[in-house]
């Protein structure tokens, strides 16, 4: 990969999550372009009511991509919920998931919306076909997103770049739509989507916290990782009878 530092990088980093507090200190990250969250950070992070959560996020990030989810089940239950969370600010991205629990095509759906003018981050792809099936849907629109969740793909023992490339290509027509490289395992993935030309990768806080360690001698970090080992052993009094 050409890419060796932080600064070289091109691909945006969005921080995923839902919890407020962590949100705002990574709203003082330069390199931090958006935000994305879904119901199940939400309720990992205790959020109970979600629209005022949303608009007290909102209202301190103000100016940077943002993400809400729809999530009924109900085709169009979503389309009205989607109306509602695209009218809580300029700056946010409506997700929908690309079916429902019962494995219906969303892409109809998002068309309409689409046409509505809605900006939209449709979620949860794992294949090309998949985003091959949305792109007409939302080519023409305003601006837009389409979430593969390649490190869901990882999980599954596939390599997810060959796909994560074809997706960029299939997309390079329409300069409306942005791919998002999502759940991501680990800081590599930044550069990986980088050099594949992915617009945008979302990262944990935990990721984020890596990046001051890229172009670090490894030297000196296996010297770092020899202290660390060293000081837990003696901090947590371990000991070993030798004679």
């Amino acid at each position: 990969m050409s890419v060796k530092t932080v600064s070289d990088l091109k691909v945006k980093i969005f921080a995923d999550g839902a919890d407020k507090a962590a949100m705002l200190k990574l709203y003082a990250n330069p390199m931090v372009s958006g935000f994305t969250t879904n119901p199940s950070l939400m309720r990992k992070a205790g959020v109970s009511d979600y629209a005022a959560f949303a608009k007290e996020i909102l209202a301190a990030i103000p100016d940077r991509p943002i993400s809400f989810e729809v999530f009924s089940d109900d085709f169009a239950e979503m389309a009205k919920q989607a109306r509602v969370i695209t009218t809580w600010g300029k700056n946010v991205y409506v997700k929908i998931p690309i079916s429902n629990t019962q494995g219906q095509s969303s892409v109809p759906l998002v068309r309409e919306l689409a046409a509505a003018g809605i900006k939209l981050n449709v979620t949860a792809l794992m294949t090309v076909a998949q985003v091959d099936s949305v792109i007409p849907a939302l080519a023409g629109g305003p601006a837009a997103c389409i979430s593969v969740f390649a490190g869901r793909i990882a999980d599954t023992g596939r390599d997810p770049l060959q796909s994560m490339a074809e997706a960029v290509q299939h997309m390079k027509p329409y300069p409306n739509l942005e791919l998002i490289w999502a759940s991501p395992r680990e800081l590599l993935n930044v550069f990986q989507a980088d050099d594949i030309g992915c617009h945008i990768i979302t990262a944990t806080p935990d990721i984020i916290g890596k990046l001051p360690l890229v172009g670090k001698d490894l030297d000196e970090y296996s010297l770092d990782t020899v202290k660390m080992f060293r000081s837990d052993a003696v901090q947590a009094g371990f000991n070993i009878a030798t004679g």
